[in-house]
């Protein structure tokens, strides 16, 4: 077995959403999930098949944004994995629903930050055993870092 890093491409002023699946519907569901959620969201979806032909199935709203998927979940080429990614909406809008579309096993990451898909190979295909999100904790937060996160969450809307 090989272990490898895939870095993935978010879209300027964008989220990603890196996640494993099951079945060949799984793109259209995780489309259904977010135009029915956050509408106006523009976004591109893209699964890896595992079985049969094996093909990179995209859907979305956003031609570029579909590109982006695509070009991502090639580059991590594992079967049964998707990626999601958007403008216009943030993962938290959409992703309690992306989790209950039935083919959804798990999320490894919903992030705007640097990404790194940690992907295992071996003779028989690749596997996401994980992912490097962002950078490391430079320290723990102060009462000022704490009253400045809470003013943050109330300043774009997420607390009153």
């Amino acid at each position: 077995m090989e272990l490898k890093l895939v870095p993935l491409e978010i879209p300027e002023n964008g989220n990603l959403i890196l996640g494993q699946s099951h079945f060949i519907k799984t793109a259209e569901d995780i489309y259904e999930a977010i135009v029915n959620t956050v509408p106006q969201m523009k976004f591109g979806v893209a699964f890896n098949e595992a079985s049969g032909p094996c093909l990179t199935r995209v859907e979305g709203n956003d031609d570029a944004l579909k590109a982006l998927a695509a070009k991502n979940a090639t580059a991590i080429a594992a079967g049964h994995t998707f990626v999601v990614v958007m403008r216009d909406g943030y993962p938290i809008n959409v992703l309690g629903r992306i989790k209950d579309v039935p083919e959804v096993c798990g999320i490894f990451c919903a992030t705007a930050n640097p990404v790194q898909a940690v992907i295992a190979e071996s003779e028989q295909g690749r596997g996401v055993l994980g992912v490097i999100d962002g950078v490391p904790p430079k320290g723990v937060e102060t009462a000022a870092d704490a009253n400045q996160r809470k003013q943050f969450l109330r300043m774009i809307g997420y607390k009153r």
